[in-house]
């Protein structure tokens, strides 16, 4: 028998949905327990995750995802000592890739297992901080186009390189087709129609096929995506 692995999480953040993806691709057992963001319990903050980083906006949506992983299988509110507690999605990724080999999440070849790391890094410092800058109204689309401004993902199997970076491209999908954001009106408008010509063909047909894979459509709520846009990403003038 496995060890039990409960994923705590929050269905409209990102972060979480990497690493439902990684699990759902690797067929991995686990227990996904929802975490109120808003009312964080103190069990939470004290049992499971204590650090709390905030990378996406000023609401709490990136105290998620973390992970208890080993000792009994107990209340998810009052996570075995026994357990480990891991936290930070593309620290958890890894640790999945890890702990299921034969999913290939990460490639056996080290050249390639390099480039997976490399992909993930670069993919978090140069799409991930420049498209939630942009949403924020902090950061020029400019900069979101130069980071995606080249080859996508590693290979043709799918990767945690895949399922660090289509949490957020289905986020630039919801900007460009609705312009949503703190952003000056009609720049989502703009960077999807920038997105439309020759030179991110490659990129566009990646994205498109990775928003039609199962795992994704089984891991987003894209109304509930856009509802929270709406309430989080107001324009103040």
């Amino acid at each position: 028998m496995s060890e039990q692995l409960t994923l705590y999480l929050h269905k409209l953040s990102p972060f979480s949905q990497k690493v439902q993806l990684a699990l759902i691709e690797a067929n991995a057992p686990y227990r996904a327990y929802p975490v109120d963001l808003v009312n964080k319990p103190e069990w939470f903050t004290s049992k499971v995750n204590a650090i709390g980083k905030v990378y996406y906006c000023d609401c709490d949506i990136s105290w998620v995802p973390s992970v208890t992983y080993g000792g009994p299988s107990v209340d998810p509110e009052d996570p075995s000592p026994l357990s480990a507690k891991i936290t930070e999605s593309n620290v958890i990724l890894e640790f999945l890739a890890d702990l299921y080999p034969d999913s290939e999440l990460l490639p056996k070849d080290p050249v390639s297992r390099a480039k997976v790391r490399f992909f993930v890094d670069a993919s978090t410092k140069h799409v991930e901080s420049p498209l939630y800058d942009f949403l924020r109204g902090d950061g020029s689309y400019e900069n979101v186009l130069k980071g995606i401004d080249g080859d996508f993902a590693v290979g043709d199997h799918y990767t945690i390189a895949d399922a660090c970076i289509s949490p957020h491209l289905a986020r630039l999908k919801i900007i460009t087709k609705t312009d949503l954001g703190q952003f000056p009106v009609g720049l989502g408008f703009k960077l999807g129609e920038e997105l439309k010509g020759p030179k991110f063909i490659k990129f566009t047909k990646y994205v498109d096929q990775i928003l039609e894979r199962p795992s994704l459509k089984q891991t987003y709520d894209k109304e509930g995506v856009i509802t929270y846009f709406k309430a989080f990403f107001v324009r103040t003038q």
